[in-house]
């Protein structure tokens, strides 16, 4: 199956959109639906990460399957995905080390968003060479009902004492996103249980890009609509939560991003609509690392606060008040990597871990 634009435009769009909400002028002002849920609930925010792992399960559906069907080597595409996913890991990690080496408040953090789209780029991969629909609906099903069995086994679904947050506190110690500073209990969004039910995520768009390669679009729509279903009627026992990747949130989620990759196949390949965000789609790696390596630089050189000030803040808010120019600065950030990866396309630079 050729390469599609719809999905480097959703790709790109989904990069494009952890761009804006990954990088306000001023974290003290922020739109609500720029900000991630406290806890439970899901805004528009808590959407993104979810769809890039759909579109990652998506993407190995269209680009290692039909090589598997056309007698590529089995063994050869696991080591070829293997040596991808480590490249990506390695990439995660060593962005946090340069900021706890950079920023003076920062701390080193082993998990990371990276991280876990290697780790589950990994799996789906294995599942996509190694095993049948059958086997990848029924991983599913373990996978989102054992996790809530281990939800409910630990007992409290409350921040630092759930055992998502318990389990990372013991296997990485202090070297985790947040610290409770009364207990001491770590926690990280990205974490090592919650990979589990992410993993259910990428597994949920390899089945969507299997449905789409075969152009069973009711399917496609039925499937979107079921997600969507099933999750918001499992939230009322199980809370929809991105920070513990609840099951009910793996659904509500996968319901939308297969309503998504349904309305822009359509409306892209299909219809011809413009390819929208397809330059951030097919650097979306290079995009996402490069724009978190300069949220690190900027303040590290003592570049960001003027930028944001004289740039921005200083005039803006006595005309918009402090949440215009916070959103402009975030703004400003999507463009000038747009603009980055538009020169990048131009010259057919396409980085690829």
């Amino acid at each position: 199956m050729k390469r599609l634009a719809s999905l480097d435009a959703l790709r790109g769009c989904t990069v494009a959109a952890m761009l804006l909400v990954n990088d306000p002028g001023d974290w003290s002002h922020v739109y609500a639906p720029l900000e991630h849920s406290a806890w439970n609930g899901c805004t528009p925010t808590d959407l993104v990460f979810p769809f890039f792992l759909f579109v990652v399960g998506v993407s190995v559906a269209l680009a290692i399957l039909p090589r598997l069907e056309q007698g590529a080597s089995p063994a050869a595409l696991t080591r070829a995905a293997m040596w991808r996913a480590l490249r990506i890991l390695a990439l995660g990690v060593a962005i946090n080390v340069v900021a706890a080496w950079l920023l003076p408040h920062a701390h080193l953090r082993f998990p990371g968003v990276l991280q876990r789209i290697a780790l589950c780029f990994a799996g789906v991969a294995l599942f996509a060479v190694y095993t049948k629909p059958r086997t990848q609906w029924l991983a599913i099903a373990a996978l989102l009902l054992g996790y809530w069995g281990l939800l409910l086994l630990g007992g409290s679904l409350e921040p630092w004492a759930n055992i998502v947050s318990r389990v990372d506190s013991a296997v990485f110690g202090r070297f985790v996103y947040l610290i409770d500073p009364a207990t001491g209990r770590g926690h990280d969004p990205e974490g090592l249980l919650g990979t589990l039910p992410s993993l259910a995520s990428t597994l949920l768009g390899l089945r969507a890009g299997c449905w789409l390669r075969r152009e069973k679009f009711r399917a496609l729509l039925l499937a979107g609509i079921a997600c969507l279903l099933l999750g918001a009627l499992w939230s009322l026992w199980l809370p929809l939560n991105k920070n513990l990747w609840t099951p009910s949130f793996v659904l509500w989620t996968a319901g939308w991003a297969t309503l998504a990759l349904l309305a822009f196949h359509w409306l892209v390949d299909r219809r011809g609509w413009p390819a929208l965000g397809r330059r951030f789609g097919v650097n979306a790696i290079a995009a996402y690392a490069g724009s978190e390596l300069m949220q690190i630089l900027l303040p590290a050189l003592g570049w960001q606060e003027p930028i944001y000030q004289h740039g921005f803040a200083g005039w803006m808010t006595p005309w918009f008040g402090p949440y215009v120019p916070s959103l402009a600065f975030a703004a400003a950030f999507v463009m000038l990597w747009w603009l980055i990866v538009w020169a990048m396309d131009r010259r057919r630079i396409h980085l690829k871990l």
